[in-house]
């Protein structure tokens, strides 16, 4: 059974930082796509940032230069480090993951999901 957890989540002031662990197990995504994605309240599910192998990181405009993923393949891990944290970044964040390397950045294109962490930014 694949699993994504996520943790980390939690309160912070504007101009914080925090980092989203993401640890996977039931199986490893080496040559696949992992990814983050986040929901505010009353929106649909939006694409954070992507890392595939061989194709590097990709990011949403609305976090680039801020936020930043990174993968640790020999732990089957993916973490989103946000920086320069926004009110508007508050959210639910999940982690997902494809085993095909798609690095495609619609919520569809994933087959794999964690139960989410909240976010909160106070300003």
């Amino acid at each position: 059974q694949v699993q994504l957890v996520e943790s980390g989540g939690g309160l912070v002031q504007a101009g914080g930082s925090l980092r989203l662990p993401c640890a996977a197990s039931g199986r490893t995504f080496i040559t696949g796509t992992m990814g983050w994605f986040r929901q505010a309240p009353r929106k649909e599910r939006e694409f954070v940032a992507v890392s595939t192998w061989g194709r590097g990181t990709t990011y949403a405009d609305s976090v680039k230069g801020r936020f930043t993923i990174s993968r640790d393949n020999a732990k089957n891990t993916v973490d989103l480090q946000m920086n320069s944290l926004k009110s508007e970044d508050t959210a639910v964040y999940y982690c997902a993951a494809s085993p095909v390397g798609r690095h495609g950045s619609s919520p569809r294109e994933y087959d794999y999901w964690g139960q989410g962490t909240g976010v909160t930014v106070s300003s």
